[in-house]
């Protein structure tokens, strides 16, 4: 089993799903974990600390000193293989986003070294506030793990996001992280298009966007770290990426990158075009700098060569082709039509109305489907999850 012997910290915070925590420890337990339970003060108005105790079969932890004792949270952070906070309510969600330590939850996830898995608890209109969104994705680009909330009828009696998951679904999710490594990509070589392209005006301007190349690198570095041989197609980006197996292709416009990703296609079992090209480019490029000289300036634009759809063109049935959307409209509808006009086997759709998706940051929310009328949610997650979320299901699964 996945969970034999593993060290878990189960951190409760004061939330009315405290409860599902009590059966979550027994249910972990059983699986054969060691389970360290910490709770905050609040936590204890809602379960007292002696049902965890009897259920983990150690002393809960609720504050850093107890009378003449010392709880060594540094200790605790190098103990476990794993912390959970399970409820973390919207009061620790900030907390532990911005550093707070006052609390035993807050000093031992500030001093732990194992991954932190967060599944929040709180009331809907809680849970959508600029203020805890904004927590999140703090919290997700520390590296931290969110576990999805469920939809239901909430303490307050509204019904919307914001339930705990259940304890069986968050032992589902806690028995998938520790399963063994994943499935070798090696002697599987694949083409990855990542970044923006720039289509100059004259030599100082030019037409862009605000992609930082950071979704497609890493998913190239996952298939690179899964054994994979990986040609990364790379527009103007900040991103250095250098490891055993990637191969590097610097380019900067459209018709650059379409040249590159023709060129190395035919040697690749699998496409994935990550990048945001540019649809139009400049019809002609000025060779000086363009001088102001009245209130409006009028550019001629034409379309740029379509990278995806001339891979779909030549794709063989070996070989699997993988397109991106990003919408901001029609997000589903668009993504699909996209997916069978250029003759793809998987589409990854984001959009721009998913807070902390698209582009320049740290965390995307996707939704994959495939040529056979299949679809995969996920969550909101850091671009490194969303990229292993990706591979596995277009390489591994």
């Amino acid at each position: 089993m996945a969970l034999n012997g593993k060290k878990i910290i189960l951190a409760v915070s004061g939330s009315i799903a405290a409860y599902k925590a009590v059966y979550l420890t027994r249910l972990l337990v059983k699986a054969g974990a060691e389970v360290q339970v910490l709770m905050t003060d609040s936590a204890k108005a809602f379960v007292g600390p002696l049902t965890f105790a009897t259920l983990s079969k150690r002393p809960v932890l609720t504050d850093v000193s107890a009378e003449d004792a010392w709880n060594n949270h540094v200790e605790l952070g190098l103990w476990a293989d794993l912390m959970l906070v399970a409820p973390a309510t919207a009061n620790t969600l900030a907390r532990l986003a911005h550093g707070l330590c006052d609390n035993i939850v807050s000093a031992v996830y500030l001093s732990a070294r194992c991954p932190v898995m967060l599944a929040p608890a709180m009331d809907v209109d809680m849970w959508h506030h600029p203020a805890t969104r904004a927590n999140v994705r703090t919290l997700l680009a520390y590296g931290n793990h969110l576990l999805p909330v469920g939809t239901g009828e909430l303490a307050s009696g509204l019904t919307g996001e914001g339930r705990l998951a259940e304890p069986e679904e968050i032992m589902a999710h806690l028995e998938a992280f520790f399963q063994p490594p994943h499935p070798s990509l090696a002697g599987h070589r694949v083409l990855v298009t990542a970044g923006p392209t720039y289509e100059g005006i004259d030599p100082v301007r030019f037409i862009g966007n605000r992609s930082s190349g950071k979704m497609g690198v890493a998913i190239a570095e996952v298939i690179a770290e899964r054994g994979g041989e990986v040609v990364l197609v790379l527009g103007p980006s900040a991103l250095k990426p250098e490891m055993p197996g990637l191969a590097v292709v610097r380019v900067e416009t459209a018709q650059e990158m379409y040249d590159a990703a023709v060129a190395a296609f035919p040697s690749c079992q699998t496409a994935i075009m990550a990048a945001a090209v540019a649809d139009y480019r400049p019809a002609e490029m000025a060779a000086q700098k363009i001088k102001k000289t009245g209130d409006t300036l009028t550019l001629t634009l034409v379309k740029n060569p379509d990278i995806a759809a001339a891979l779909g063109q030549q794709k063989r049935p070996n070989q699997r082709l993988v397109g991106f959307a990003l919408e901001t409209n029609d997000a589903e509808a668009n993504a699909q039509d996209k997916l069978r006009r250029k003759q793809m086997d998987f589409i990854v759709m984001n959009t721009l109305q998913d807070e902390g998706a698209g582009f320049g940051g740290d965390t995307n929310k996707v939704t994959i489907y495939t040529a056979d009328n299949k679809s995969h949610h996920f969550q909101l997650s850091t671009k490194r999850k969303v990229a292993e979320d990706i591979v596995g299901v277009v390489l591994n699964g």
